[in-house]
């Protein structure tokens, strides 16, 4: 049975498209993530100390990104790795992103957490090891901050739709669906294979918005650029991506976090493949005025016209 043939013969009324005119944009202070304008998202994968994040805000603020991701609580598969500085790690995180004009996107693991969390993030992160914990998206669910939804290591695209329809059964519509990479045969050229034909999927399927992780299914630095402008070219509304200061200190993680400078080349990268696909790409904080930003970037028609609804 199709994915498509599952979702009507269960009445998923929610999520799926049907029904919803126009696609749901879920808005974070003044960005709108499911619009015609991306949206990255960028920081390390854990917050480790104050300068650390401090540094990693200023830089991928200026390269353009609009939200500042960094565990404060981290799953690991060794319980003997480092597992976040919890409710410090939420309050540089707050701070860092406040002081460079950008919101907050973080995990919870439990649903203890959630109120501690939402206290301090824009948006509630659902990990890939977490997408069918049913009592945590029931947990978020109930919150009002967004919901970042990552797909589970070896989910299909319904079982990770259902998972959705969890957080909005329980009155919450803002859910960002998130495509990180799932678990195959390959396992010596890649960390996990990143399923772009989920991308073009959703578009149909549902009305929530979409972004790709390129970093943990690339687990190496050098893959994440391609990776993530191949995401935007199949669709997808924007990107998370892990960002450090000095990867080869990084206590999680440090293998697939791009630098700074990294970064800044792939938001270069993707103003043009953004404007091929009829999006627009964020700018730089120093851009100056709009006019100035969309000779750089396109006015979001490119060679395919506008972004389809």
């Amino acid at each position: 049975m199709s994915a498509a043939q599952t979702m009507k013969g269960n009445r998923r009324r929610l999520v799926e498209r049907s029904g919803h005119d126009e696609r749901t944009l879920v808005r974070v202070g003044d960005v709108a993530i499911g619009g015609r304008e991306l949206v990255v998202i960028a920081g390390p994968c854990a917050v480790e100390d104050k300068e650390q994040i401090f540094t990693v805000a200023e830089r991928v603020a200026r390269a353009g990104a609009q939200g500042l991701r960094g565990g404060a609580f981290k799953p690991r598969t060794s319980p003997y790795s480092f597992q976040g500085l919890g409710e410090e790690g939420l309050k540089l995180l707050r701070r860092a992103a406040d002081a460079h004009g950008l919101f907050v996107v973080t995990e919870v693991l439990e649903p203890a957490q959630v109120e501690l969390v939402a206290e301090y993030a824009d948006i509630l992160q659902i990990g890939a090891r977490n997408m069918q914990n049913y009592a945590l998206l029931r947990a978020v669910g109930r919150s009002e901050k967004p919901v970042l939804l990552k797909r589970g290591l070896a989910a299909t695209v319904e079982e990770w739709l259902w998972a959705a329809e969890h957080v909005l059964a329980e009155g919450n519509p803002n859910v960002v669906l998130c495509e990180r990479g799932i678990r195959t045969f390959e396992r010596e050229h890649a960390r996990f294979s990143l399923d772009l034909t989920s991308i073009p999927t959703l578009k149909r399927l549902t009305h929530l918005p979409v972004l790709v992780d390129p970093s943990h299914a690339a687990g190496a630095r050098e893959k994440v650029p391609p990776l993530a402008l191949a995401g935007i070219a199949a669709g997808a509304d924007g990107l998370i991506v892990e960002v450090h200061p000095q990867p080869e200190k990084a206590l999680s993680d440090g293998e697939q976090a791009l630098t700074p400078e990294g970064f800044a080349r792939l938001m270069e990268a993707l103003g043009r493949v953004a404007w091929a696909v009829g999006r627009r790409a964020p700018a730089p904080q120093s851009s100056g005025t709009e006019r100035e930003r969309e000779a750089r970037h396109g006015d979001g028609v490119g060679v395919r016209g506008r972004v389809a609804a």
